[in-house]
């Protein structure tokens, strides 16, 4: 089976646990609900969670396909939202969906491809009663904001990795693994981007607009998850930048090291040009040429050759090229 847990509430305590296609009598308030959790179900489960609760068929299928973009939906009475959870798989960023089913005695949850249970949330609100005793708004609140968190997680860790690619960069070149990598973590993090826009519109939503199952005095809490999200986005903006920062640094250092080298190769072609143009003058097979029966003539042409060079040298020193 799929159903991770299924029970009833009644003023914040647990009742009882209930069947998938038991139809509970709740009380009229709100302190009286049903709250189902399912991971990866089978299409059965969700046709018989449609018949029990009166779920929408649209928002059935959306559910069970779990490759919707985070969003918010009214069906008469009841909210579908839609939210992605994000977690870090062998250095990539892996997506999975938790789509949510609220009426004002019930709340389903269906999480596919999820790495986190919400076991550990559910039982952290059991354990505050007080808020459980509010209602199913507290509890979709408490599931977006379990969600958020997860995100940043990841996004420390990503940003580990680049601080490292940062400090690497100022010490050695990057090579072709290392920049294959801030390409790939660009790319990663737009693609985050475009799942952490919507889920921002998500919460705005739910803080902002008057909708079914939510209460007025709930939407504070959903405004916490949307500075969350806000949070997120900052950083993952902040993220990119830094990467096209060590991209163009490593860039500008690399030129900067490759044209140290050119002045030093054409520092020591002059100096070296000075000898080999008298050499060349001198190697010449003429039989008349001035200088030739000079006595000294060998050591002044080296003497010369040595000035020249030592002066040439010098002249490089000054200006930093050798």
């Amino acid at each position: 089976m799929t159903v991770i847990a299924a029970y009833l509430y009644r003023n914040g305590q647990k009742i009882r646990p209930i069947e998938v296609g038991e139809k509970v009598d709740c009380a009229a308030d709100k302190s009286e609900f049903v709250w189902i959790g399912l991971a990866d179900p089978t299409l059965e489960e969700m046709r018989i969670l449609k018949d029990t609760y009166g779920l929408h068929p649209l928002a059935v299928e959306d559910a069970f396909k779990a490759n919707q973009l985070p969003k918010v939906d009214i069906y008469g009475d009841q909210l579908f939202v839609v939210a992605r959870t994000a977690h870090l798989d062998d250095g990539a960023i892996k997506y999975g969906e938790t789509a949510l089913f609220v009426g004002k005695s019930h709340i389903i949850s269906v999480r596919s491809g999820s790495a986190r249970s919400h076991s550990t949330l559910r039982t952290e609100l059991e354990n505050v009663p007080t808020l459980l005793s509010h209602g199913v708004d507290y509890v979709l609140h408490a599931i977006l904001d379990f969600i958020v968190d997860g995100y940043l997680p990841v996004i420390e860790a990503i940003e580990d990795e680049v601080l490292g690619m940062e400090q690497h960069t100022v010490d050695s070149f990057l090579g072709r693994a290392e920049i294959t990598r801030i390409f790939f973590l660009r790319r990663e993090l737009i693609r985050f981007q475009r799942i952490l826009v919507p889920m921002s519109e998500v919460a705005g939503k739910l803080t902002r607009t008057d909708l079914p199952c939510i209460d007025p005095e709930a939407r504070p809490y959903f405004n916490d998850v949307l500075d969350h999200v806000r949070r997120v986005l900052t950083m993952v903006d902040d993220l990119r930048q830094v990467l096209s920062s060590v991209f163009e640094f490593s860039n500008l250092l690399e030129q900067q090291r490759t044209g140290a080298i050119t002045r030093q190769l054409a520092a020591w072609a002059a100096i070296l040009a000075v000898p080999t143009a008298i050499a060349g003058i001198y190697g010449m097979n003429f039989e008349f040429m001035p200088e030739l029966t000079t006595r000294y003539g060998y050591f002044v042409v080296l003497g010369v050759i040595v000035v020249i060079c030592a002066l040439l040298y010098a002249r490089f020193r000054r200006m930093k090229w050798l």
